[in-house]
């Protein structure tokens, strides 16, 4: 276990400028831009509902509260008006801002559910060499922390932004308009907010970078603890495990500290800045009043616009880091969407015309990095209808045949042929329909036991209890007094490695493969096991082209043709009485299972 230290969430932060990024962030927009475009509509009639108010309370205090024209006086009527104005232009701007945020998050929604659907499409076209070098923590954070950052972006920071520019432009000219005197005194203050925002900005970046990465890392810590919880119980870790979450999770905590801190630095000085800047204008504005340059309403006014002056300015450096982590998200997703998928013919999409299913390995040689081959000029060839056995030690490139005759890889040199036809002009798909793979790994989805049998493919009840037949594991459920519909958990705990190796088994049927490969089918099962395992093996292979890879006597030696394997060659093949004969790599192989099996069996 690596403790949580295995994969790091990248730590840099995007760059807004990027030309590049916008425009196929554009391309997810495209699609709602009447939405967006009514957001923007409705942006411009709430900040006008806002910026009415204030000058709504200007011309009730300087004409009916106290009227600058003594005429007014008294008149009951116009200030009731006024403040029947006023709440249906609150309301006016309350139903504006519901159908904006109703508009924004519908159509953000929309955006995140079309990126993250083509990012997980993208990732299921992808062949294993690219998973095998790509830690799961990090697709599963694209398709999550990812995909939500640009869905913050679109739907609270991009039109906020807007609103919040619209509303600084508009406050600045009205105020201008009513009073430049009083304007330019606010304007000696907009120097220091700007700087303050600047460094803010900064400290702001580094601090979410920090939070970034070291959230990152509880999360990637928390999954491979989870996961390896029996290693960590058997190996007595518990306190190791623990010392190392405290550690990440003090990181964490300090890193939030640091970003409160930077909060409490922050939105003090800006308070400061808004109080100092009243202080001027109410000092300033006082003694107009007083000498009669202008009226209560504009000061009252004044004073208002100022407060709606600042309440943007508080969030725009929140917001800029949130679209730089956006724009990050933005180069992370769109770089895993520059991986090229593997090319994949499709010139047949069903070989319904097959009848010979015949397997031929054509001078295979292949490598999982350049310069290191693991197969060498390998050529096999595997009557339809018979059964091949390869055997050979760990790592001599059994599994990596099946790799490539499934098409999880493609061989560097040479070809593989079913009936004279290169499976490289066979639909990826259609092969794998037609090509069955029992594994020795077997991957138990949460549900039912049927559920895990049949996956999505629909199956007549007498056809199902057939195959549970054959595959045996109808009689071996019953002896343990389970049942079909019987639920068990993520990874199949409750399962023995044999009741996997029989679901699997019976798995691989319900497709009704023509081509049948046994990965070590048998193994890590004691010998009762064995027994219903090779009943279900003699009923799964009848009638079909089968390729079996297995150490145990008992699987070998019913092959028609066994290939002994050593460092991606072949060394020896024949029948199992032919290969005995030879008293080579074979014998001595047989020699050594037949002592392991009679060990098993004393003890």
């Amino acid at each position: 276990m690596q403790f949580g230290y295995g994969y790091f969430e990248d730590d840099h932060l995007g760059d807004i400028s990027d030309l590049k990024l916008w425009q196929r962030i554009l391309i997810y927009i495209a699609p709602v831009k009447k939405s967006l475009f009514i957001a923007i509509l409705l942006s411009i009639l709430i900040n006008s509902s806002r910026l009415a108010l204030p000058y709504l309370t200007r011309i009730a205090i300087d004409k009916y509260i106290i009227p600058v024209d003594p005429e007014l006086s008294g008149n009951m009527q116009g200030f009731s008006d006024i403040v029947i104005i006023f709440f249906l232009v609150m309301i006016f701007g309350f139903i504006a801002n519901f159908f904006q945020i109703y508009t924004l998050e519908l159509s953000g929604q929309r955006i995140m559910h079309s990126m993250r659907q083509h990012l997980f499409t993208h990732l299921l076209r992808l062949d294993l060499h690219f998973f095998n070098s790509s830690p799961t923590g990090k697709l599963v954070t694209r398709l999550t922390n990812d995909i939500q950052n640009m869905h913050e972006m679109f739907t609270s920071v991009i039109i906020t932004i807007f609103n919040d520019l619209l509303m600084i432009t508009g406050i600045l000219t009205i105020l201008f308009w009513m009073n430049w005197q009083l304007t330019l005194l606010l304007s000696i203050m907009l120097p220091l907010i700007v700087l303050f925002t600047i460094l803010f900005s900064r400290l702001a970046r580094d601090a979410f970078r920090k939070i970034r990465t070291n959230l990152a890392r509880i999360n990637s810590f928390i999954q491979e603890s989870i996961s390896g919880i029996s290693v960590i119980h058997m190996f007595l870790q518990e306190k190791g495990t623990y010392k190392k979450f405290k550690e990440l999770n003090l990181k964490y905590y300090g890193s939030n500290l640091l970003q409160i801190k930077i909060f409490a630095v922050f939105l003090p000085v800006i308070e400061i800045l808004s109080s100092t800047a009243l202080a001027l204008i109410i000092w300033y504005g006082g003694r107009d009043i007083l000498s009669g340059k202008i009226s209560l309403g504009i000061l009252v006014a004044f004073i208002a616009y100022m407060r709606l002056f600042f309440q943007p300015v508080r969030e725009l450096s929140q917001k800029y880091s949130i679209i730089q982590s956006a724009m990050a998200s933005a180069e992370r997703i769109f770089h895993l969407l520059d991986i090229k998928e593997p090319v994949e013919h499709s010139g047949i999409k069903q070989p319904h015309d097959i009848t010979d299913w015949s397997l031929r390995f054509n001078n295979i040689s292949f490598s999982y990095e350049p310069g290191h081959p693991v197969i060498h000029d390998f050529s096999l060839n595997v009557p339809s209808g018979k059964t091949v056995a390869i055997v050979g030690a760990t790592g001599s490139g059994k599994t990596t045949l099946i790799n490539l005759l499934e098409r999880f890889y493609n061989p560097d040199k040479g070809c593989i042929t079913i009936h004279d036809r290169n499976i490289m002009d066979i639909e990826v798909h259609s092969l794998r329909r037609h090509v069955g793979l029992v594994m020795q790994d077997i991957f138990i989805l949460p549900g039912s036991i049927k559920k895990n049998i049949l996956l999505d493919t629909v199956l007549s009840e007498e056809k199902f209890l057939q195959i549970l037949s054959d595959s045996q594991l109808k009689q071996f459920v019953d002896r343990l007094d389970m049942g079909i519909e019987t639920i068990i958990g993520e990874g199949g705990i409750e399962l023995s490695a044999g009741q996997k190796q029989l679901l699997s088994l019976a798995r691989v049927l319900v497709r009704d493969p023509k081509i049948l490969i046994l990965d070590e089918a048998t193994s890590n099962v004691d010998t009762q096991t064995e027994m219903f395992i090779e009943q279900a093996i003699m009923a799964t292979l009848k009638n079909r082209t089968g390729i079996v890879i297995a150490h145990r006597l008992s699987t070998i030696r019913r092959a028609s043709h066994i290939v002994v394997m050593e460092h991606g060659r072949i060394v020896e093949q024949g029948t199992h009485e032919e290969l005995l004969e030879q008293k080579g790599v074979y014998h001595q192989m047989q020699n050594i299972n037949l002592f392991n099996e009679n060990s098993n069996r004393r003890l």
